[in-house]
């Protein structure tokens, strides 16, 4: 049998650390309180890496690709070649997150999961071919067990890479045409919520793109009959390769002691499939913006989250993810570097 490595204990956070950090915010040298949540993120971050000065120097981005089935349907505006062609323009550094990644300093994986192209091979990516995309999820399940497993492993795997080159941050970005149908199926079961409420345009559907999808969708979840508490099934029945590796990557980020900052619609879908699978690591993510796809926002509402941006973004790749790193090196520095009352000789509010 395979092992159910993502039920494994998630790290603990360090809460005399998180005290340490507050005492520290008390004694800096602004009104208590005043630098909202850049305070309560340097304290967070102070738990999560054990130290009272947290810092985010290394910073890993993973993206993982995969081709969907269910565009068979007609549910995307873009054709499934283009996901391959963006695996060059992710390694050529031409895409958004390739640039960002530059700005950042940080480091860049792009794993190949599976797409219709299985000849497909690029200097530069990990090509690891469970399948030529997911099968239709209106005519099938979407992954067999070997897949599913695999793809969660691929996450772990990613994570693990990190790791050993010292990540303190980890981003998880995606890339797959019909990604956002299989995000949407995924939330609708977890939410016990209308496809109709969860779909949205992704790669540029028109109103009644979207109606189609999301009739789709809801066709395909009367033949599965999913539940609810059926993470794993729902996620092998309608997610896709590159949804099962992210969750599985947000686990095991939990499980290794490093700090999660969550892309969009689809990466907030496997981090909600992630707390699903494993509540122990809804400690560990942190969100970055709220995106524009109308799905979004009833996912972060699900997990309780607070995103630290709201531009408008529906990109994915882990692009907003990636602009959100400077907030947090920023809340990090101001945490660490700014003098308390004593060093700059203020006077101290009265006790």
């Amino acid at each position: 049998m395979t092992s159910l490595w993502w039920q494994g204990a998630c790290r603990l956070v360090d809460i005399a650390a998180m005290a340490q950090a507050q005492a520290r915010q008390q004694q800096l040298t602004k009104p208590a309180g005043s630098l909202g949540q850049l305070e309560t993120l340097a304290i967070r971050l102070a738990g999560l890496q054990g130290r009272e000065r947290p810092s985010l120097e290394q910073v890993a981005i993973g993206i993982f690709a995969g081709d969907h089935g269910v565009v068979a349907e007609g549910v995307s505006a873009y054709p499934q070649a283009v996901t391959g062609q963006m695996l060059g323009n992710f390694v050529a550094g031409g895409a958004a997150i390739s640039v960002l990644a530059r700005q950042l300093d940080a480091s860049l994986e792009v794993v190949d999961l599976g797409t219709v192209d299985t000849r497909l091979t690029l200097p530069g990516v990990r090509h690891l071919r469970l399948g030529a995309g997911t099968g239709n999820f209106l005519r099938g399940p979407a992954m067999d067990e070997a897949q599913l497993h695999g793809a969660l492993q691929a996450g772990r795997d990613c994570v693990q890479r990190a790791q050993s080159g010292g990540a303190q941050l980890f981003i998880g970005g995606e890339m797959g045409i019909g990604n956002t149908t299989a995000a949407a199926a995924v939330a609708s079961v977890l939410l016990a919520c209308a496809p109709g409420d969860l779909s949205g345009p992704g790669t540029g559907l028109d109103a009644a793109g979207v109606r189609h999808k999301a009739a789709v969708i809801e066709q395909a979840l009367a033949l599965h009959a999913l539940r609810a508490d059926e993470p794993l099934r729902t996620l092998a029945c309608v997610g896709g390769f590159e949804i099962a590796a992210l969750a599985g990557a947000y686990v095991a980020c939990a499980q290794a002691g490093i700090a999660v900052l969550v892309d969009g619609f689809i990466c907030s879908v496997a981090a909600l499939l992630a707390v699903r699978l494993n509540p122990g690591c809804e400690a560990w993510l942190l969100y970055a913006h709220s995106g524009a796809e109308p799905g979004h926002a009833r996912v972060l509402a699900a997990l309780q989250a607070e995103p630290l941006l709201q531009l408008g973004l529906r990109l994915g790749e882990g692009s907003g993810a990636a602009l959100a790193v400077p907030l947090l090196r920023l809340a990090c520095t101001l945490h660490g570097q700014m003098a308390t009352f004593a060093e700059a000789a203020v006077a101290d509010r009265p006790a």
